[in-house]
C-alpha cells in the first residue's frame, strides 16, 4: 500500500507539471480563463445544481447523477469529499435558462476518485514508467467550461485523474442562458468521470431551469441528381473463384437507361436494362472493365476493377439492417418491403447493396410466442428459421432479383443476444445453410459464449471467430464476415478472417452517443484497409424504432457530422431506419455521391485526426487520386471557426477546395483554410491539385 501511495503522490506531481499546457497539433490551450470577480456582497437564495432537472444532461456514457458520482458513489476528488453536485461523464453538456435571475455560480470540479482503483493505479504506474504518451492513454483528462449567452466565462485547466479539485466562481449578472460543458481531452475516455461538486447558484430572481439545447431548422445540402447519367459507387469489386457474381452498376439519371461493359471477363454477363452483372469466374485474375450508362440526356462511363481472388469487401459494405427500426420483431414482409424501398427510393443507384436481417429470425426455445417458439434445429442439426421467415431461400432470391444482396445474423454462443438459437458447435452446418439459402453477409455477435470477456485468453477469443470464418470460406458463396463483439478484437480480427469488426459500443440516436463513438476512432486507422474495416455501428438517421417509431433525435447538423465522419473513417455504412418512410432530408444525407465516394475510395485509407482543441477537430483521409478528404468538425455548443493549414496536411503546390455536401468549388487553398462551422456541425471538403 505504501508503494501505491507513493506512486499516487508522484502521479499528482506529474499531472500538475505536465498540464500547465497541453499541445494538440499546433494549438496550445491555456491553463484557465478567469471570470470577472463576483460581487463580494452578493446575497440571495442558494439553489444547488443537483436540485434542477438533470434529465436534460447530454453525456457520452451512463446517466447524470445528483449528489453522487456518475458511477453512483459518494463524490470525492483527490481525497476531498463532497455532499452535493452533479456526477457526469465527458463529453457532457447541460443547458440552463437563468432568466436573468442568477447572480453567481460556484463549483469544485475534477475527476472523481472512483476511477482510481488499485487496478487503475497499476495501469497508471506501468504507463508512467513507459513515458508520458503511454501514460495519457490510461489517464482521464477533461476540461470544464462555463458559457454565458454564448461567451466563454470560465475554463479549467486540463483536469486529470488524481488532481485536486479546481474552484469555479463565476459572476452571472445579466446572463440569460448558461451552458456547462465537460470536454474529454485524452484517449482514456473510460476514466472521464467528471464532477461538478458543491455546485450552487446564488439566485435573487427566477430560479434556473434546465432546458433542451437549440435545434436548428432542417436544411438540405445535397443537390438533386441530374437527368444525365452518372455512374456512382465502388470502383473496385472483389469476388472468389467459383462463387456467384452479382454487381449492380449504380447510376443516377433518367430512365430508361442502357448499360454496356467493355472488357467483361469470360463467365460474366451484363443485363443492359438493369445494369446487373452476373455469372461465375473460374480463375483468379484482375480485369479493368469500362462500364457505360446512356439515356436520352447523355452518357457516362467509368472504370470498374474486378478482382477475383481471396479478398472480399474491397470497399466498405453499404446496406441496411433491421435492428434500429424493428429491433426484436423483424419478419419476411418487412425485409421484402425494405428491399423494395431501397430500389424505389433510388438508393441502389448510389451503391447501397445489402439488406441485412439482425437478431430474432431463429426459433427461441424459451419463448411462448407461437411465431418464434420451437426447436432451434432439425434432426440433422440444421438451424431453423421461425415462422416469421417461412421461406428464407425465397426471400434471398427476391432480394437478389432486385440487384441487391442479403445478410443474416448469428452468435458464436449457444444463443444469440436475444436468446434465439446460436451457432455454437454448429458452425459448419450454419455456414452451409446460409450459403444454401443465398445469404451474402453474416453479422456474428459475441453473446452467450462459454467464457466472459474478463477471463478468456487471447487464444480462446480467436477460436469462435476463426471457426466460423473457415466454415464460410469452405462454402461456394461469398459471404462477408462482420464481427460484433464486446471484446477489443480490432488488433487481430483481420487474422481470423473477418472483413469488418465493431470497435464501439451500440450507438443510439443522441449526440452524446454518436459524438463519443465517432471521435474515439483515432489510432485505429492502421488496421483498416481493403477487405478489413473498423465498424462504428449503424447510422441513426431517419425514422427509427426501439419501442415505437420516431424521427431521429439528432439535429440536422449532427446528422451531417454523423455521415461525414463515418465516410471519412471508411466504416461500413448500414442504414438503420425505416426505408419505407424516407423524407427528402434523409434521402439527401444518403444519396450524396461525392460524400459517399470518400467512403468507397479504392485506396481504403481510414482518416486520422490532424488537430484537436476542446471543441473543434480536423480529420483527413488520403484518396486514391492523390487528393485529400478533410472533415472540419465543431463539437462545441456554439458556432466556431475551424482552421486547417497546409503544413498540417502536408500540401505543396496549387490546390483547390471543394465543398462535398454542396458539390461546389470554394476557392484556392492558401496557407490555411478557415470556415465557420455551426454547433455540432461539419464541413467536408476535398482538396485537389489545381486543374484536376
Amino acid at each position: 500500500m505504501r508503494n501505491i501511495l507513493a506512486f499516487y503522490c508522484i502521479l499528482l506531481a506529474v499531472n500538475s507539471f505536465a498540464d500547465q499546457r497541453i499541445a494538440t497539433g499546433n494549438t496550445t490551450i491555456p491553463v484557465a480563463i478567469a471570470a470577472s470577480s463576483p460581487p463580494s456582497t452578493a446575497t440571495g437564495e442558494i439553489v444547488p445544481l443537483s436540485s434542477l432537472n438533470l434529465g436534460e444532461v447530454q453525456q457520452s456514457w451512463g446517466s447524470p447523477q445528483a449528489n453522487q458520482s456518475v458511477g453512483g458513489r459518494k463524490m470525492a476528488i483527490s481525497g476531498e469529499k463532497f455532499l452535493t453536485g452533479l456526477g457526469t461523464h465527458a463529453r457532457s453538456v447541460l443547458w440552463i435558462d437563468l432568466k436573468g435571475g442568477a447572480r453567481r455560480f460556484t463549483a469544485s470540479v475534477g475527476i472523481d476518485d472512483e476511477v482510481v482503483t488499485p487496478i487503475v493505479l497499476r495501469e497508471l504506474r506501468s504507463a508512467f514508467e513507459k513515458g508520458y504518451e503511454e501514460y495519457k492513454k490510461v489517464n482521464g483528462r477533461v476540461i470544464f467550461q462555463i458559457y454565458g449567452d454564448g461567451k466563454l466565462l470560465w475554463r479549467s485547466k486540463v483536469m486529470q485523474t488524481g488532481m485536486p479539485a479546481m474552484k469555479a466562481d463565476v459572476d452571472l449578472t445579466g446572463i440569460q442562458t448558461l451552458v456547462l460543458v465537460v470536454s474529454s481531452m485524452g484517449e482514456a475516455v473510460n476514466y472521464d468521470h467528471a464532477d461538478w461538486a458543491d455546485a450552487n447558484f446564488v439566485v435573487t430572481g427566477t430560479k434556473p431551469k434546465t432546458i433542451s439545447p437549440p435545434r436548428e431548422a432542417t436544411y438540405i445540402l445535397t443537390p438533386k441528381a441530374s437527368s444525365q447519367p452518372r455512374i456512382n459507387g465502388a470502383k473496385v469489386f472483389g469476388v472468389r473463384p467459383e462463387s456467384p457474381f452479382l454487381f449492380t452498376i449504380p447510376a443516377t439519371g433518367d430512365r430508361p437507361m442502357k448499360f454496356t461493359a467493355r472488357n467483361l471477363p469470360k463467365g460474366l454477363k451484363l443485363d443492359s436494362t438493369s445494369g446487373q452483372i452476373t455469372g461465375v469466374l473460374k480463375h483468379k485474375g484482375e480485369w479493368t472493365v469500362v462500364v457505360r450508362a446512356a439515356n436520352s440526356a447523355g452518357a457516362a462511363q467509368q472504370k470498374l476493377k474486378i478482382v477475383c481472388g481471396d479478398t472480399l469487401a474491397l470497399t466498405p459494405p453499404m446496406g441496411w439492417n433491421t435492428w434500429n427500426v424493428f429491433v426484436r420483431d423483424p419478419d419476411e414482409v418487412k425485409v421484402r418491403a425494405a428491399a423494395d424501398a431501397m430500389v424505389r427510393s433510388g438508393l441502389i443507384n448510389h451503391g447501397w447493396t445489402y439488406i441485412n436481417i439482425d437478431d430474432c429470425w431463429q426459433n427461441k426455445h424459451s419463448s411462448k410466442d407461437p411465431l418464434v417458439a420451437g426447436e432451434g434445429r432439425d434432426t440433422n442439426g440444421m438451424v431453423l428459421a421461425n415462422k416469421k421467415f417461412p421461406d428464407m431461400k425465397g426471400l434471398c432470391d427476391y432480394i437478389h432479383s432486385k440487384g441487391l444482396k442479403a445478410g443474416i445474423y448469428s452468435s458464436p454462443g449457444l444463443y444469440t443476444c436475444q436468446g434465439h438459437t446460436g451457432s455454437f458447435q454448429h458452425e459448419e452446418q450454419d455456414a452451409r445453410r446460409y450459403a444454401e439459402w443465398g445469404f451474402d453477409y453474416l453479422k456474428y455477435d459475441w453473446c452467450y459464449t462459454t467464457h466472459s470477456a474478463k477471463n478468456i485468453s487471447l487464444y480462446e477469443q480467436r477460436i469462435p471467430w476463426s471457426t466460423m470464418a473457415l466454415a464460410l470460406a469452405r462454402t461456394k458463396r461469398d459471404i462477408i464476415f462482420s464481427l460484433s463483439e464486446t471484446l477489443d478484437v480490432w488488433p487481430w480480427a483481420k487474422e481470423v478472417g473477418a472483413n469488418s469488426w465493431r470497435t464501439t459500443g451500440d450507438i443510439t440516436d443522441t449526440w452524446s452517443s454518436m459524438d463519443d463513438i465517432g471521435f474515439t476512432q483515432n489510432g485505429l486507422e492502421h488496421v483498416a484497409g481493403p477487405g478489413h474495416w473498423n465498424d462504428c455501428d449503424m447510422f441513426v438517421v431517419g425514422t427509427l424504432g426501439g419501442g415505437r417509431l420516431h424521427p431521429t433525435r439528432l439535429t440536422p447538423n449532427e446528422q451531417y457530422t454523423h455521415i461525414s465522419l463515418w465516410c471519412l473513417l471508411a466504416s461500413p455504412l448500414l442504414i438503420g431506419c425505416d426505408m419505407t418512410q424516407f423524407d427528402d432530408f434523409t434521402l439527401g444525407l444518403l444519396t450524396n455521391d461525392e460524400v459517399l465516394e470518400v467512403n468507397q475510395d479504392p485506396l481504403g485509407q481510414q482518416a486520422h485526426r490532424i488537430s484537436k482543441d476542446e471543441n473543434v477537430e480536423v480529420w483527413a483521409k488520403d484518396m486514391e487520386d492523390g487528393s485529400k478528404a478533410v472533415g472540419l468538425f465543431n463539437r462545441g455548443e456554439f458556432e466556431n471557426i475551424v482552421t486547417v493549414s497546409r503544413s498540417e496536411l502536408g500540401l505543396a503546390g496549387k490546390k483547390t477546395v471543394r465543398d462535398l455536401w454542396r458539390q461546389k468549388d470554394l476557392s484556392e487553398f492558401p496557407e490555411s483554410f478557415s470556415i465557420k462551422v455551426a454547433r455540432h456541425g461539419a464541413t467536408l471538403i476535398r482538396i485537389r491539385s489545381s486543374g484536376k
